[in-house]
C-alpha cells in the first residue's frame, strides 16, 4: 500500500478516511446540503445546534434527515455561545439529542463583528466539557500558547483560526501554525478563514491533520462543485506533505545530469 491508502484522520480513538469536515449552514435549501456534503467526501459533518433543527423543534425539518447519522459523524457545535456557560448547556443539549455521543465542536465567540474565538472563555468551557466525559474539538485563535493549554486541559483536537469565520482570506498567519504544529500532542485541523482549494492544500502541506470549512463551499457560485474539488484539494495538499517537497533553490537545476552528455565533433 502507499502512504495515502493507509493514511487517516484519528479523532476520539475512531479512523476517517477524509481530512476534511464540512458544516451545514448557507446552503439554500436542504437538497443542496445534502448533495454538496455528499460530493465533499466528508464524513464528520458539524452542525450547529442553536441555528439547526436536529430533533429540538418537531415538526419542523430535520436535517438528520438529510445528514444521516448512521452514515455520518455529526459533530454539534456551540456557533452563536458567547459564555462558557451557554456553551456548556449547548454540548449537554446536543449530546441528549444524538442519543449520548460525546463527540463536540467548542467554539466560544467574542463578538458578532469578528467572530473571533474568546480563548478566556473556550478554556473555561473546555475544562467542564472535558471533567464531563465530552470529547472536545476546539475553535482557538492561532496562539501557539493557547493551542497548547488546550491540548494539556484534553482536548482531542484543536482547531486554529486560519481567518475570520467566514473571511474567506485564506491562510493569514502561516507562521503562527507552523509552531502550533511542531508542538502538536494531538490533531490540528485548521477551521474557519478557507476560501477556495488552495487554501485548503495549503493548509495540509503545512503538515495539519484537516481542514473544516462551511462558507468555501456554500458560499461558492456552485457549491457541489467547490465541495468536489475541496475534497481533491484535501487530498493534494496531504499527499505532498507526506511524500516531502523538494528543497528551495536560488538558481536552477538541471533536470538531466550534466555529466556523460554526448558533443559531437566538431
Amino acid at each position: 500500500m502507499t502512504n495515502m491508502q493507509q493514511d487517516a484522520l484519528e479523532i476520539a480513538g475512531v479512523r476517517y478516511r477524509s481530512r476534511l469536515l464540512v458544516g451545514t449552514g448557507k446552503y439554500k435549501d436542504m437538497d443542496e446540503t445534502r448533495d454538496a456534503i455528499e460530493a465533499s467526501g466528508a464524513e464528520i459533518v458539524t452542525v450547529a445546534v442553536r441555528r439547526t433543527n436536529i430533533g429540538q423543534n418537531p415538526g419542523e425539518a430535520n436535517l438528520l434527515d438529510v445528514i444521516p447519522p448512521d452514515r455520518y459523524t455529526i459533530l454539534p457545535n456551540t456557533a452563536g455561545c458567547f459564555t462558557a456557560e451557554d456553551a456548556v448547556r449547548t454540548c449537554r443539549l446536543a449530546r441528549e439529542l444524538l442519543d449520548g455521543r460525546n463527540l463536540v465542536k467548542l467554539e466560544v465567540l467574542a463578538d458578532q463583528k469578528t467572530l473571533f474565538p474568546n480563548v478566556v472563555e473556550t478554556i473555561k468551557a473546555a475544562e467542564v466539557l472535558v471533567k464531563d466525559g465530552f470529547d472536545v474539538m476546539v475553535y482557538t485563535s492561532d496562539d501557539p500558547i493557547i493551542a497548547r493549554q488546550l491540548a494539556e486541559i484534553g482536548c482531542v483536537a484543536v482547531m486554529p483560526l486560519a481567518g475570520l469565520i467566514g473571511s474567506g482570506l485564506g491562510i493569514c498567519n502561516p507562521y503562527n501554525l507552523r509552531i502550533i504544529l511542531e508542538e502538536a500532542t494531538v490533531p490540528i485541523l485548521v477551521d474557519a478563514g478557507v476560501g477556495t482549494a488552495s487554501d485548503a492544500t495549503i493548509a495540509m502541506e503545512l503538515g495539519c491533520a484537516g481542514v473544516l470549512m462551511n462558507t468555501a463551499i456554500a458560499g461558492a457560485q456552485k457549491p457541489v462543485l467547490m465541495a468536489e474539488a475541496m475534497k481533491h484539494a484535501v487530498l493534494a495538499g496531504r499527499g505532498a506533505y507526506l511524500a516531502g517537497r523538494m528543497p528551495r533553490r536560488l538558481y536552477a537545476a538541471a533536470s538531466s545530469p550534466w555529466e556523460g552528455t554526448f558533443v559531437g565533433n566538431e
